[in-house]
């Protein structure tokens, strides 16, 4: 079963547009639902209306990955946010939503590509195995085709 633990939106680029440069410091902000608007993106999102049909409206990273990786990697304080991901999913492969439209919540999603990890990656998780860990496990990006809201499937821990 397809599940959303985590949901993040940033108001602004810590990493995107920054090559040469310092990150950013915008906060990751973790919201129990999120308003996906078709062909705009995430309300309150970095990427909100960034341009015109653009491919990473919305951001998806497997929990399970992020496991496998924490252990892999022997990174035990991994936090979900540190992959930039706008949801954190459970229970489905993402890599297989490639080219395909698929509904989560009622809300109907085109999966575009991968989200090809970066050096930044080796920033955000403080190890520099972590961008070659990621390379074909490092999430969907997908273009919205319907709004609606998505809501955390599991609540998040006391």
């Amino acid at each position: 079963m397809f599940r959303v633990r985590h949901i993040f939106v940033s108001p602004g680029h810590n990493y995107f547009g920054h090559h040469g440069q310092p990150a950013g410091e915008h906060p990751l902000i973790e919201v129990a639902e999120v308003e996906c608007v078709a062909g705009r993106g995430l309300r309150g999102d970095r990427f909100f209306d960034y341009k015109e049909q653009y491919k990473g409206q919305i951001t998806f990273f497997a929990w399970e990955v992020l496991e496998a990786m924490a252990r892999d990697l022997a990174l035990p304080a991994v936090l979900p946010q540190a992959t930039r991901r706008n949801v954190m999913t459970e229970g489905a492969d993402l890599n297989r939503l490639v080219g395909c439209e698929f509904v989560l919540q009622g809300v109907r999603f085109a999966g575009v590509e991968e989200c090809r990890p970066c050096s930044w990656m080796n920033r955000a998780f403080g190890d520099e195995r972590a961008e070659h860990w990621l390379r074909g496990r490092g999430g969907l990006r997908a273009c919205i085709l319907t709004t609606g809201f998505l809501r955390r499937d599991i609540p998040a821990p006391a």
